[in-house]
């Protein structure tokens, strides 16, 4: 309870108690209220400096668990960046090793992303450093990804074009040989069995008798199939792509035609002793961008390396030719 206020007062020599008026009880009440609402203030400024509003913990604890989500981003781009690494030492060295292809520059791997400032728009925040390196190690991986598969889509052309190859290379012997004993004049300088002099014997002869299969020796397309009285007589042209072609001589018949799809191991015509031939026999040639090459060099599918050594040593002994 408020205590009582007195004035002394002069005339009656006595203590007179004070009365306020309305005015002055508004103003006193007035002013506690304006002093109430500085301390206030004061009160509230200290206390929101010091202590968090649950608002402002809950967007604290938001940051944090972004941060952290952020750092735990970045050790996992850390770990791609090495699987991808891996994969680009493995793709240069080794898959493209093997088709023969030139690994992809490592300035095409390690170039930028171009453009002007792409990360103005981060800028500006407590975490910007951190949201723009995640931001650009994120750019970073995603090119590298890219420029990674398309290196794996050419890697697939070129598996494709080399399993096409490998189907299309003459490789086997061009009839039935397993014992080798149909393996006669071999390729290289020859004694001409009707002339008697040193020729140069452009494929390899097989004897056989007249009627014996013949085989495709690789995948291939036939290009010519003719008959003459002399040189090759009937004879048969396959080109296998990849600049090879095979010629298949002295046939006494024919089982495919001009511009025939064949494959391996096809049967395409039957031995004979047609054109410039002194008995049944099949002249076997393979050429590589319009170059004989020795045939023998081809015979991987079918012959074991001794089989191999065995065949050229008994077509290197032969003198004399069959054609």
């Amino acid at each position: 309870m408020p205590k009582t206020k007195y004035k002394f007062n002069h005339e009656t020599l006595s203590f007179d108690r004070i009365r306020l008026g309305l005015k002055e009880t508004f103003l006193r009440l007035f002013g506690y209220f304006i002093a109430s609402l500085f301390l206030a203030g004061i009160y509230g400024f200290i206390f929101a400096f010091i202590f968090d509003s649950p608002q402002e913990k809950a967007l604290k604890r938001e940051i944090e668990q972004l941060t952290l989500q952020y750092e735990l981003m970045n050790r996992e781009m850390e770990n791609v960046e090495k699987v991808l690494s891996h994969l680009e030492e493995t793709d240069d060295n080794l898959y493209r090793t093997i088709f023969e292809a030139e690994p992809v520059p490592t300035s095409f791997r390690q170039g930028g992303i171009g453009g002007s400032n792409r990360y103005v728009e981060l800028e500006g925040f407590s975490n910007s450093e951190l949201i723009i390196e995640t931001a650009k190690r994120l750019d970073n991986i995603r090119k590298k990804i890219y420029i990674q598969s398309q290196s794996f889509d050419e890697l697939i052309a070129y598996a494709r074009e080399k399993e096409e190859m490998l189907t299309s290379i003459p490789a086997v012997q061009p009839l039935s040989n397993s014992d080798l004993k149909r393996t006669a004049s071999g390729f290289g300088p020859r004694i001409h069995p009707i002339y008697k002099i040193v020729k140069f014997h452009s494929g390899m002869d097989f004897t056989a008798p007249t009627g014996t299969e013949v085989y495709a020796t690789g995948n291939g397309t036939v290009d010519a199939v003719k008959s003459t009285r002399r040189g090759y007589g009937n004879h048969i042209v396959i080109n296998h792509g990849f600049g090879y072609q095979t010629v298949y001589a002295h046939l006494n018949n024919f089982n495919v035609r001009a511009g025939q799809k064949v494959r391996r191991g096809d049967v395409i015509g039957y031995v004979g002793n047609t054109g410039l031939s002194v008995a049944p026999h099949l002249h076997y040639e393979v050429k590589l961008n319009g170059r004989h090459v020795d045939p023998a060099l081809y015979y991987f599918n079918d012959l074991t390396p001794d089989e191999y050594d065995r065949m050229l040593e008994i077509s290197s002994k032969s003198g004399q030719t069959f054609d």
